[in-house]
């Protein structure tokens, strides 16, 4: 019997069994001839990952873990957020120095926050859809988290690590929503300059090791680094590599380029700025010619745009800031050219002048070259500046959802770059208490809407924002969330691509004339 076939068949089944969905036809019926469109199912199972939060000991750490109620599957399943494993490295301290280290620290931890999981036990476990559910921490050697929701809690799961840092040279907040794995990930504004610590940290969700390079490209191309080759991420746990130590060329702005040889990891940036602040940097969306940067404050004091084009060829870039009443080119900054290999940037200041607004990149020329880009943006001046990072991304889509909001503090920013769009925005239930409230907004073709969500009725604790393109679009989404400390507005940026909840599975038809011989 001939091995192609056989493989065909495997692949169907394999495929019914992931979806739980076939159709089959007999034979000889009138409906195999018929080539149908795809369904969208949700999705059975999700994983993200989490970076370790701070080595700071003053760092405050929100796990926050929702998926949003709507379509799933009937199964109840499970959403769990757990610690990665510890690294087997030499360093290490033995076991019984640990386990001594864990019984004079029982009495301390007795009676805080469930911010410490035994072993074995789940960080964060998910209970129902619709209602976030949350963990703290305050230690600074917390864990980098492994996270799998299955079952009904599968589609849309979301979860966001969100840290307070009151004092030192990484003071700020920090925000990222927790990532997916995957196998190649691109980081413009980045940077290896005296000023700046950044760490890439990689994480590994499976159970065999994952090896990673990481390449980094500066103003005049690739920076040379060989450390960066071939980095050995064990089974089930994180490793953060120090992006300076990487290379000898000290860079204001940095393109990061990560990939893997074997395996899959997440990937994110964590970026601390002496004397400006920190916070996460996620990855730029998927290289493309036209590129959406969401949510840039009203209140920005500097801007800076960071841009990379990965492919062979020069792209030239037109600038526009979708404002509150529509399109406007930035003062003496219509187009940026874009050098292959080579990392450009341009320093756009108080580009928004007291309105929200939306940075759009589109080809200059007509060609499709295609580019990754993020802003730096900061707001506030001298000793109470802060600073945080905005990527490219993609279209809110069928649904997205910001899951870490607090009862004040949140503004959520809609960008419509081509016609006009409605959108529903359900603020879900507190995580705990309170009942969710749904409010729809139009935002007119070319412009950005920047809006303060309605909190829930009867709200306690935080809640998730989730966003939901109703008609016209595509829509581009972020949500700025401010908190104040110590005479410091404190923020970070989190955009909202669509969540994923869904996936286009072929409808599968039964043909026993693929075994013939």
């Amino acid at each position: 019997m001939k091995s192609t076939p056989l493989s065909l068949i495997a692949g169907v089944v394999a495929l019914a069994a992931v979806t739980g969905f076939a159709a089959l036809t007999v034979p000889g019926d009138e409906g195999a001839a018929e080539t149908k469109t795809a369904a969208r199912l949700p999705v059975e199972r999700s994983s993200l990952l989490c970076p370790e939060p701070s080595t700071s000991d003053v760092a405050e750490t929100t796990y926050t873990s929702f998926t949003p109620a709507g379509k799933g599957g009937s199964e109840a399943g499970a959403a769990e957020l757990e610690p990665a494993d510890p690294l087997p490295a030499d360093e290490e301290a033995p076991a019984d120095e640990d386990k001594d280290a864990e019984n004079e620290d029982e009495d301390k931890d007795k009676g805080e926050a469930e911010d410490e999981a035994p072993d074995g036990k789940p960080v964060v476990s998910l209970k129902a859809l619709g209602e976030p559910a949350t963990a703290e921490t305050s230690k600074s050697d917390a864990p980098a988290l492994v996270g799998t929701a299955t079952g009904k809690l599968a589609p849309g799961w979301t979860a966001q690590q969100t840290t307070t840092v009151a004092a030192g040279g990484a003071r700020g907040l920090l925000g990222v929503s927790c990532t997916a794995p995957d196998t190649d990930f691109w980081f413009p504004g980045a940077s290896t300059g005296e000023a700046r610590q950044d760490y890439v940290h990689l994480t590994n969700p499976d159970d065999t090791a994952a090896v990673a390079d990481i390449e980094l490209y500066g103003a005049e191309g690739p920076l040379e680094s060989t450390a960066g080759e071939g980095i050995t991420v064990p089974a089930r746990s994180s490793v953060p590599m120090l992006i300076s130590t990487l290379t000898a060329e000290a860079a204001e702005n940095v393109t990061v380029h990560v990939t893997t040889r074997s395996g899959r990891v997440g990937a994110v940036v964590s970026a601390a700025e002496e004397e400006v602040g920190s916070d996460w940097l996620a990855a730029s969306a998927d290289p493309a010619d036209t590129q959406i940067l969401p949510g840039i404050p009203a209140d920005a004091t500097s801007v800076r745009l960071v841009a990379f084009a990965p492919g062979e060829a020069d792209a030239d870039v037109k600038l526009q800031l979708l404002g509150k009443t529509g399109p406007l080119t930035p003062a003496g900054n219509a187009t940026l050219h874009i050098k292959s290999q080579m990392t450009a940037s341009v320093d756009l200041k108080d580009v928004t002048r007291g309105e929200p607004g939306s940075l759009l990149l589109s080809p200059a020329d007509g060609s499709t070259t295609p580019v990754v880009a993020a802003l730096r943006v900061v707001r506030g001046t001298g000793a109470k500046q802060e600073v945080a990072f905005i990527p490219a991304t993609g279209p809110v889509g069928e649904r997205a959802t910001a899951a870490d909001n607090r009862a004040k503090g949140s503004v959520l920013s809609l960008t419509a770059p081509g016609g006009a769009a409605e959108v529903k925005v359900t603020a879900s239930a507190g995580s705990e208490g309170g009942e969710a409230t749904v409010k729809t907004y139009t935002v007119k073709g070319g412009t950005t809407l920047a809006v303060t969500p309605q909190a829930p009725a009867g709200l306690k604790g935080g809640y998730a924002l989730t966003v939901e393109t109703e008609r016209g679009g595509p829509v581009h989404a972020a949500r700025t969330l401010t908190i104040a400390e110590g005479g410091v507005g404190m923020f970070t940026v989190q955009t909202l691509p669509d969540d994923g909840g869904t996936v286009e599975v072929p409808e599968a038809v039964q043909d026993l004339s693929v075994l013939d011989d």
